[in-house]
């Protein structure tokens, strides 16, 4: 059983920049494949960006660019970096966790909201 909890999300201005954590139990943390989701209201999750074990990550093509993902495996955190933020970023951020067993993302976390305003 792996569980995470997200934290920094808040109320932000257009244009700002907001990081995200997400802290990990485990002892194998170093090789899970960790990712970002987001989901506005009124509309499905999406991905946002993921971080292989290997250190190699890939985003959506909304926030290519602007956001940036990393790890650090000594303190089992996944952090998100999201800059030049707009008011399309507005949600709640889930952190997920993939431990490479075949069944792609099983663990999730509680969510933390990010809300953009004007």
């Amino acid at each position: 059983q792996v569980q995470l909890v997200e934290s920094g999300g808040r109320l932000v201005q257009a244009g700002d920049s907001l990081r995200l954590s997400c802290v990990a139990s485990g002892r194998t943390f170093n090789n899970y494949r960790m990712g970002w989701f987001r989901q506005a209201p009124g509309k499905e999750r999406e991905f946002v960006a993921a971080i292989r074990r290997s250190g190699g990550t890939y985003y959506a093509d909304s926030v290519k660019g602007r956001f940036t993902i990393s790890r650090d495996n000594a303190k089992n955190t996944v952090y998100l970096q999201m800059n030049s933020l707009t008011l399309e970023d507005t949600a709640v951020y889930y952190c997920t966790a993939d431990l490479n067993r075949g069944s792609g993302w099983e663990y999730w976390g509680q969510g933390t909201q990010v809300t953009v305003s004007s």
